[in-house]
Protein backbone atom coordinates (compact mmCIF):
# COMPACT_ATOMS: atom_id res chain seq x y z
CA UNK A 1 0.00 0.00 0.00
CA UNK A 2 1.55 3.32 -1.01
CA UNK A 3 1.72 6.02 1.63
CA UNK A 4 1.13 9.40 -0.03
CA UNK A 5 2.44 12.70 1.34
CA UNK A 6 1.39 16.16 0.15
CA UNK A 7 4.59 18.09 -0.56
CA UNK A 8 3.37 21.33 -2.11
CA UNK A 9 1.85 22.94 -5.20
CA UNK A 10 3.60 23.48 -8.53
CA UNK A 11 3.52 26.66 -10.64
CA UNK A 12 0.33 25.49 -12.45
CA UNK A 13 -1.55 25.07 -9.19
CA UNK A 14 -1.52 21.26 -9.36
CA UNK A 15 -0.75 19.62 -6.00
CA UNK A 16 2.55 17.77 -5.76
CA UNK A 17 2.70 14.58 -3.76
CA UNK A 18 5.43 12.23 -2.73
CA UNK A 19 5.27 8.70 -1.52
CA UNK A 20 7.05 6.86 1.26
CA UNK A 21 9.06 3.72 0.63
CA UNK A 22 9.74 1.61 3.71
CA UNK A 23 11.95 -1.43 4.09
CA UNK A 24 10.04 -4.34 5.60
CA UNK A 25 6.40 -4.48 6.64
CA UNK A 26 4.23 -2.05 8.50
CA UNK A 27 1.68 -3.95 10.57
CA UNK A 28 -1.29 -2.84 12.63
CA UNK A 29 -2.74 -4.56 15.65
CA UNK A 30 -6.10 -6.15 15.03
CA UNK A 31 -7.71 -6.82 11.69
CA UNK A 32 -8.43 -3.26 10.59
CA UNK A 33 -7.39 -1.83 7.25
CA UNK A 34 -4.51 0.65 7.16
CA UNK A 35 -6.19 2.80 4.52
CA UNK A 36 -6.91 6.26 5.94
CA UNK A 37 -5.22 5.47 9.28
CA UNK A 38 -2.71 7.70 11.08
CA UNK A 39 0.75 6.18 10.64
CA UNK A 40 3.10 8.65 12.28
CA UNK A 41 4.69 12.08 12.09
CA UNK A 42 6.95 13.21 9.26
CA UNK A 43 9.53 15.93 9.91
CA UNK A 44 12.44 17.40 7.99
CA UNK A 45 15.81 18.36 9.47
CA UNK A 46 17.35 21.73 8.67
CA UNK A 47 19.35 19.90 5.96
CA UNK A 48 16.17 18.62 4.27
CA UNK A 49 16.52 15.03 5.51
CA UNK A 50 13.14 13.39 6.28
CA UNK A 51 12.53 11.84 9.69
CA UNK A 52 9.54 9.55 10.29
CA UNK A 53 8.35 8.88 13.84
CA UNK A 54 6.05 5.88 14.21
CA UNK A 55 5.00 5.21 17.79
CA UNK A 56 8.21 4.92 19.86
CA UNK A 57 10.47 4.43 16.82
CA UNK A 58 12.34 6.87 14.61
CA UNK A 59 13.43 6.35 11.01
CA UNK A 60 15.93 8.49 9.14
CA UNK A 61 15.54 8.65 5.38
CA UNK A 62 16.37 10.58 2.26
CA UNK A 63 14.35 12.39 -0.37
CA UNK A 64 14.83 11.40 -4.00
CA UNK A 65 13.44 13.11 -7.10
CA UNK A 66 12.03 10.46 -9.42
CA UNK A 67 13.24 10.23 -13.03
CA UNK A 68 9.71 9.71 -14.34
CA UNK A 69 7.00 11.36 -12.26
CA UNK A 70 3.59 9.78 -11.78
CA UNK A 71 0.24 11.46 -12.31
CA UNK A 72 -2.66 10.77 -9.96
CA UNK A 73 -5.75 10.63 -12.19
CA UNK A 74 -9.46 10.63 -11.52
CA UNK A 75 -11.68 8.96 -14.12
CA UNK A 76 -14.92 10.80 -14.88
CA UNK A 77 -17.57 9.18 -17.10
CA UNK A 78 -20.29 11.46 -18.43
CA UNK A 79 -23.43 10.11 -20.07
CA UNK A 80 -24.74 12.18 -22.96
CA UNK A 81 -28.04 11.46 -24.69
CA UNK A 82 -28.63 12.50 -28.31
CA UNK A 83 -32.37 12.30 -27.85
CA UNK A 84 -34.69 11.74 -24.98
CA UNK A 85 -36.03 8.19 -24.87
CA UNK A 86 -39.21 7.80 -26.82
CA UNK A 87 -41.83 7.25 -24.13
CA UNK A 88 -44.38 5.89 -26.61
CA UNK A 89 -42.17 2.92 -27.40
CA UNK A 90 -41.68 2.15 -23.73
CA UNK A 91 -45.36 2.03 -22.82
CA UNK A 92 -46.67 -1.49 -22.51
CA UNK A 93 -50.32 -2.34 -22.99
CA UNK A 94 -51.46 -4.70 -20.28
CA UNK A 95 -53.88 -6.44 -22.64
CA UNK A 96 -51.18 -7.06 -25.24
CA UNK A 97 -48.74 -9.93 -24.73
CA UNK A 98 -45.09 -8.94 -25.30
CA UNK A 99 -42.21 -11.35 -25.44
CA UNK A 100 -39.00 -10.82 -23.47
CA UNK A 101 -37.05 -10.32 -26.70
CA UNK A 102 -39.21 -7.33 -27.68
CA UNK A 103 -38.58 -5.64 -24.31
CA UNK A 104 -34.86 -6.40 -24.63
CA UNK A 105 -34.77 -4.92 -28.16
CA UNK A 106 -36.39 -1.69 -26.93
CA UNK A 107 -33.89 -1.45 -24.04
CA UNK A 108 -30.87 -2.01 -26.32
CA UNK A 109 -32.15 0.63 -28.74
CA UNK A 110 -32.37 3.21 -25.93
CA UNK A 111 -28.90 2.33 -24.60
CA UNK A 112 -27.37 2.75 -28.07
CA UNK A 113 -28.74 6.30 -28.26
CA UNK A 114 -26.66 7.36 -25.25
CA UNK A 115 -22.98 8.17 -25.59
CA UNK A 116 -20.33 7.91 -22.91
CA UNK A 117 -17.66 10.57 -22.65
CA UNK A 118 -14.70 9.58 -20.49
CA UNK A 119 -12.15 12.09 -19.30
CA UNK A 120 -9.29 11.92 -16.83
CA UNK A 121 -8.60 14.76 -14.40
CA UNK A 122 -5.07 15.19 -13.02
CA UNK A 123 -5.47 15.38 -9.24
CA UNK A 124 -1.75 15.52 -8.37
CA UNK A 125 1.77 14.88 -9.63
CA UNK A 126 4.08 12.52 -7.71
CA UNK A 127 7.67 13.75 -8.19
CA UNK A 128 9.43 12.80 -4.96
CA UNK A 129 10.03 9.59 -3.09
CA UNK A 130 10.96 9.43 0.59
CA UNK A 131 13.11 6.35 1.14
CA UNK A 132 13.53 4.87 4.62
CA UNK A 133 15.91 1.90 4.28
CA UNK A 134 17.43 1.74 7.75
CA UNK A 135 15.84 -0.18 10.58
CA UNK A 136 13.77 1.87 13.01
CA UNK A 137 15.61 2.97 16.15
CA UNK A 138 13.77 3.08 19.48
CA UNK A 139 13.19 6.48 21.03
CA UNK A 140 14.45 6.41 24.61
CA UNK A 141 13.48 9.32 26.82
CA UNK A 142 16.15 10.72 29.12
CA UNK A 143 15.31 9.98 32.71
CA UNK A 144 16.22 12.46 35.40
CA UNK A 145 18.82 11.03 37.78
CA UNK A 146 18.40 11.60 41.51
Amino acid sequence: MPILVKTGVNENGTPEWGFIELQGDLEVRGEQSMAGQFIGDLYYTKYGQPILIIGHHILHGREVTMEKPFAVLQKVVQHQNDEEPDEQNMEIDVNQSISDSQVLDATVAIENKSKHKTEYIVKAIVKKKLIFRARPKPIIANMAKK
